[in-house]
């Protein structure tokens, strides 16, 4: 009996075991299909958290984000946390030093897992030190169908800069066409003063004069500051940026810092052609007028934002999104006033004309050696194709975009968006809002900025300052230039030549020197022909023989 019991004992024992290795193998077997569907698809989950150290670039007023929410914890987040769940442990949070920040850990070779980096010369820096992962097989495996059509709509050229020796050592943010830069004015102050909308640059003027002589924001006789500039006057590549003058240099037919093809057909660069010297001419009257801020130069960013908040100056260029930053902050100091976009025209046949702008100006890294590569990508292929337009519940995210939240909020902070999203938005939300289309069918992100501009509509007097945002950038500003007779001109090059790596740095400062000292009065106007000889002679000649080149080579 005793016998027969410890074998029983045994045998339940033993099947005991085999059991419990059945329930570990097929838990190591499922853990383990978990984790390959996590590192080789767009949106598998991963099985256990993932942690990754993140050099995070943030944004003004902790990105507009709501109040308790942090880099590290707020609706993108969460919601990656959720779908993916990965969470980013930043390693460092930067505004406008955030470049630096990347500068120095390039200099001491010690990288967070993942990045942002800003221009060419960082992402060859580190591909020369050999600092980050190649990319290629992350991208074919975790970007998304709808990822890789909405790269593809910018054609090959939105991988020239991230692809060397044929591999994908980054992946690019994309910079959606924002067309031309648009003039803003107080329409409250043109009102008082009786002043018709401006078509021409000199009717900006006109009006930039009677602000100040006549001073309808009460700021004092002479007191009102003239055209908003920043001191960097020209968007380098074609990007948009704000307080820049490019609007005023293609009403000469010039375009500064693009290779573009001139009347003949020839490859030149803009910035040395004599319609530059005469837009600079133009501008040194302006500041010698006072219509053109005399501290210009002396201005930062802040400063700038400053002086509009206050209702000090009433005019400066700066594209369709300027509601979202930094008038709706004007919108919250003072309600009544009123911010106007009008777009100008360049040429004699009523049309504004404008340089296309580089695809892409950010590109995210992954540090050498990191696990998880593929984590990049798979941020991308959630927050810009799965929760926009394939989860209908991303509800805390729609409410950022209604709150004016800025895109910093992000780990990765770009935006990845088809080429034509501007205005195909637009016209989404036209159709929407006069009942043409259902509302329904908008994307999730349209679908908020709906929200926000019907309830603009609705209640007009009673807006918030975000809803006034939403409908002035959204609909009003981006009907200005849809409705408006607009003519791009194609920027031919945005890589990096052999010559440019030691040469473009020093010709860059050359340029901007030249530029601004001519349009202070420092120097005259003929030292624009010195500085033409001087470019050609210290490397540009080759520059641009070399650009011809490259763009011969990818025909």
């Amino acid at each position: 009996m005793r016998k027969w019991m410890i074998m029983f004992i045994m045998g339940i024992g033993l099947v005991s075991f085999i059991g419990c290795n059945i329930c570990t193998s097929s838990f190591n077997a499922n853990f383990e299909e978990e984790q390959r569907e996590a590192e080789t698809t767009p949106f598998g989950r991963y099985p256990e958290e993932v942690v990754y150290t993140l050099g995070k670039m943030t944004g003004t007023n902790n990105s507009n984000m709501p109040k308790g929410d942090t880099y590290e914890d707020n609706a993108y987040t969460r919601y990656l946390k959720e779908k993916l769940n990965i969470q980013n442990k930043d390693v460092f949070e930067e505004d406008t030093d955030y470049d630096n920040m990347v500068s120095m850990a390039i200099t001491a070779e010690d990288l967070p897992d993942v990045m942002v980096v800003s221009d060419t010369e960082q992402l060859q820096m580190l591909v020369e030190k050999d600092l980050i992962e190649d990319l290629t097989e992350v991208y074919e495996n975790c970007a998304s169908d709808t990822i890789k059509d909405i790269y593809a709509s910018y054609g090959e050229e939105i991988f020239e800069n991230v692809t060397i020796n044929g591999k994908l050592m980054a992946v690019p943010e994309t910079n959606i066409e924002n067309g031309p830069s648009l003039v803003w004015l107080r329409k409250d102050w043109m009102d008082k003063l009786h002043l018709a909308a401006p078509k021409t640059l000199d009717d900006v003027e006109e009006i930039i004069k009677q602000f100040i002589e006549k001073d309808p924001g009460n700021n004092g006789k002479g007191n009102t500051i003239g055209l908003l500039c920043d001191a960097n006057i020209i968007g380098e590549a074609g990007y948009s940026y704000e307080y820049q003058t490019d609007i005023i240099f293609s009403s000469y037919g010039s375009f500064p810092k693009q290779f573009v093809y001139s009347k003949d057909g020839e490859l030149v660069y803009g910035s040395i052609q004599p319609e530059a010297k005469e837009a600079l001419k133009r501008l040194n009257r302006m500041y010698k007028d006072g219509i053109l801020d005399s501290q210009f130069l002396l201005r930062s960013t802040g400063n700038i934002i400053d002086l509009i908040t206050s209702g000090k100056s009433g005019s400066f260029f700066g594209p369709w999104w300027a509601p979202n930053n930094p008038l709706i902050d004007a919108k919250k100091v003072n309600g009544d006033a009123d911010w106007e976009p009008y777009l100008i025209q360049t040429d004699a046949d009523g049309s504004t004309c404008y340089a296309s702008q580089n695809p892409s100006y950010k590109y995210v890294v992954v540090r050498k050696g990191y696990e998880h590569p593929e984590i990049v990508m798979k941020i991308i292929s959630v927050l810009f194709d799965y929760a926009r337009f394939q989860d209908t519940d991303a509800k805390e995210m729609a409410m950022y975009y209604k709150l004016n939240v800025d895109p910093t909020a992000r780990p990765l902070a770009i935006n990845v968006d088809y080429s034509n999203a501007l205005m195909r938005c637009y016209k989404n939300l036209t159709n929407a809002l006069i009942g043409k289309e259902k509302s329904s069918n908008l994307e999730q992100i349209e679908q908020s900025y709906y929200d926000a501009c019907k309830d603009y509509v609705n209640k007009k007097e009673n807006a918030t300052c975000e809803e006034w945002a939403a409908y002035t950038s959204r609909i009003k500003a981006c009907g200005v230039i849809e409705n408006g007779k607009t003519k791009q001109v194609k920027s031919l090059f945005f890589g990096e030549t052999e010559t440019m790596k030691e040469k473009w740095l020093s010709l860059g400062k050359l340029e901007e020197q030249t530029y601004l000292r001519i349009i202070t009065g420092e120097a005259p106007i003929k030292e624009f022909d010195a500085f033409v000889a001087k470019w050609k002679q210290s490397g540009g000649d080759t520059i641009l023989r070399e650009v011809k080149e490259s763009i011969e080579n990818t025909k």
